[in-house]
């Protein structure tokens, strides 16, 4: 934390602009060094910058901010130069050149915000996410968390427990004095307030979790041989990601690409045809892990007779291929009874079942303005919750110092999501997956 770090913060070069920044006690003499004078802090300022020696190396914007009221919490300043690759490598040779200074590792000016306390575990998390946001619901998710908003609802619980605290500490230690409930009805009061607070955090466990938007809901086609799975799932891709034959079994394992529906990720597995005669032994082992991926999907599309559907929570049942079968008086029968008609080769049906996806899929993500949690944070909420729960018949219901104690638990589980407990561990994995200028 005492170094002074540099790293380029924009995108590669060649560029039209590229942004360097420079953090630490330093910042300030570096500046100088390289302009000779230290700009008006937060006004842009047009200088010549040159090396030690004297030489030009660009004319460049200059913006200098003083800590600690600075994105790192500590001196900052930003050179936004021409961006191209020798301007920028010449910029960085000259800062690498100056005492105490080096050039930053991946994510370290982010981790000197958290460590500062310019931002917390949580909106770092968020700001992670939202670097690797690529679509639309990655997006509006990771950029509420980088902006406080689990951490906001973290603090007003923990205003809570608190107060709680607070009435439990004060039975305990001021129960002589006139103004304090004393006895059972305080033990009663306190256990609501907990009662209430553990059914709020409950709803927020009930929601899905963030890393069904990161990583994309799973969406498995599934159904037996010769079904036209291969063709729709090739048809959704558009392009030939998997082999389209008459020949039953040509699909041996689960093949998987990750696609985009009106914004929300998803990841399309087309699997194995289901049969249980005629397989051979790879085969066998296809259809072994079509199954599991039927039971892990969060949708499941059914090309097969709807009498054979697999059990599943959200399952779309499809009469494909309908260019084949129209006309046969049992296939028009087993169509009727599904959710769509479709046929991937002439399109019949495509746009329909995209609706059909999307909307399911959005019973499946936070509603507008909600907010996910991440495993870690989940795991956290959940134990600040097992803590609040008390069965009111129990022992530990009529005893203070007990109750005061999972008071005290339930929020430095709390603290661990925002970071004021308990994370070291997990701070390098974290501020490692940052490029280098965050």
């Amino acid at each position: 934390m005492n170094d002074t770090i540099f790293a380029l913060s924009s995108g590669m070069p060649p560029a039209a602009i590229a942004v360097v920044r420079v953090s630490g006690p330093r910042a300030g003499a570096a500046l100088e060094a390289l302009a000779g004078r230290l700009p008006a802090p937060r006004r842009a300022s047009l200088a010549e910058l040159t090396d030690a020696g004297g030489a030009a190396l660009d004319r460049a914007l200059l913006l200098w901010f003083p800590g600690p009221a600075t994105a790192t919490g500590e001196d900052l300043a930003e050179l936004h130069l021409h961006g191209g690759r020798a301007v920028v490598a010449a910029v960085e040779a000259a800062l690498r050149a100056m005492d105490g200074l080096r050039r930053a590792e991946p994510g370290e000016f982010t981790r000197r915000a958290f460590e500062n306390g310019r931002i917390d575990l949580a909106e770092a998390e968020g700001l992670a996410d939202l670097l690797a946001a690529e679509t639309e619901s990655q997006r509006r998710q990771a950029l509420g968390m980088a902006s406080g908003h689990v951490s906001r609802a973290v603090e007003r619980w923990q205003e809570r427990l608190l107060a709680l605290m607070a009435g439990a500490e004060a039975e305990l230690n001021f129960a002589d004095e006139d103004d304090v409930e004393v006895g059972e009805g305080a033990a009663r009061r306190l256990i609501a307030g907990m009662g209430e607070l553990s059914d709020e955090l409950g709803e927020w466990l009930a929601r899905p979790a963030a890393e069904v938007i990161a990583e994309g809901l799973s969406v498995v086609i599934a159904g037996p041989p010769n079904a036209g799975k291969s063709t729709l799932i090739n048809s959704l891709a558009k392009r030939e990601l998997a082999i389209v034959s008459p020949v039953a079994g040509t699909t041996r394992d689960v093949i998987e690409t990750p696609l985009a529906l009106d914004g929300i990720a998803m990841r399309f597995s087309d699997t194995a045809g289901m049969r249980g005669e005629g397989a051979d032994a790879i085969e066998a082992i296809g259809i072994d892990r079509a199954k599991a991926a039927v039971e892990a999907a969060d949708i499941l599309l059914w090309l097969g007779s709807p009498d054979r559907v697999p059990d599943h929570p959200r399952t779309i049942r499809i009469a494909a291929q309908a260019d084949r079968w129209k006309g046969d008086a049992a296939a028009e029968a087993d169509a009727a009874a599904c959710d769509l008609i479709l046929s991937a080769a002439t399109g019949e049906g495509m746009d329909g079942l995209h609706r059909m996806i999307v909307e399911m899929a959005r019973t499946l993500l936070p509603r507008e303005g909600e907010a996910a949690l991440r495993q870690r944070q989940r795991a956290a909420l959940a134990e600040a919750k097992q803590w609040l729960d008390v069965d009111s018949g129990s022992r530990e219901a009529h005893d203070l110092i007990l109750l005061a104690e999972r008071l005290r638990l339930a929020a430095t589980a709390l603290d661990r999501i925002t970071g004021r407990a308990g994370v070291e561990e997990m701070l390098d994995a974290l501020f490692g997956r940052f490029c280098i200028g965050k």
